[in-house]
């Protein structure tokens, strides 16, 4: 058995109630190998089962009723700051406001599944209106489901796992060091990654005051607002010959977009 199953072990629930905890706060954690870890440690008599839901379900609702009134409360303000928290800012808000207005409610129960998502699903929903009690049970039935369907793969296939678990720890420091350095290298790519792709932003970007005094001087150049229905139901403005189109529907609006001058996006 290895050490971080032995550690699992003698601290059990806090654990694996102060990691799922973290990661439903917005930071970008991995449980995927923890509640997998918990549920063959509930397969061996380690844990309960039963407690692995609870403690699960308790680290993970209420932060989520707290997000969901944050969203009513300051709207897409809380989208973005928790897209900083992010890996991948520039996507995680356009991607849970395509969801939500493809699927609706049902993204609540889906988007635990995935990562990222799970965090700005609670916000998104008070930020469209949806009933707290109807929040409530989705968000239930998405947890338990989400924990459910990794835990009970980890409580029925406990034995392939625990010797998956005792090669790694034959193999010693180097499997330790080979995965610590898969998992660094992810990091560090996703980190250089946002960090390019903001600094291009920041090279290209213009001020309000710029795009103003481009108007004063009558410039020739096209303003778009690529602004979401939800951030333009919030703001329902338009800059003086903006053209709208909504991100999520440029490819429909790629013939009414002029290419015979510049182009100012406006996306917030």
């Amino acid at each position: 058995m290895t050490e971080g199953l032995q550690f699992l072990i003698e601290h059990g629930y806090l654990v694996l109630f102060a990691w799922i905890a973290l990661d439903q706060a917005g930071l970008p954690l991995p449980t995927l190998p923890l509640l997998l870890a918990a549920g063959a440690l509930a397969g061996t008599g380690e844990l309960s089962l039963l407690g692995i839901f609870v403690v699960c379900t308790l680290a993970t609702v209420p932060i989520d009723l707290f997000w969901f009134w944050l969203g009513r409360l300051r709207g897409v303000r809380v989208l973005h700051l928790l897209c900083i928290l992010s890996l991948e800012p520039d996507y995680c808000v356009r991607d849970t406001e395509a969801l939500f207005k493809k699927l609706g409610p049902l993204s609540v129960v889906l988007a635990k599944f995935v990562p990222g998502l799970q965090t700005l699903a609670p916000p998104m929903s008070g930020l469209t209106g949806m009933s707290i009690v109807v929040f409530f049970i989705l968000d239930l039935i998405g947890t338990l489901a989400w924990v459910a369907s990794i835990a009970l793969v980890g409580f029925y296939f406990h034995s392939e796992l625990e010797l998956m678990a005792q090669k790694a720890a034959e193999a010693g420091l180097i499997a330790g060091l080979f995965f610590a350095g898969i998992i660094a290298a992810y990091f560090v790519y996703k980190i250089v990654t946002q960090q390019r792709f903001l600094r291009s932003l920041r090279m290209r970007r213009l001020t309000p005051e710029d795009v103003q005094q481009r108007l004063d001087e009558g410039d020739d150049f096209h303003i778009l607002d690529l602004r979401h229905d939800y951030d333009f139901d919030a703001y329902p403005h338009l800059l003086p010959g903006a053209l709208r189109v909504p991100m999520e529907s440029i490819d429909r609006h790629n013939g009414s977009i002029p290419k015979d001058s510049d182009i100012v996006l406006y996306c917030s």
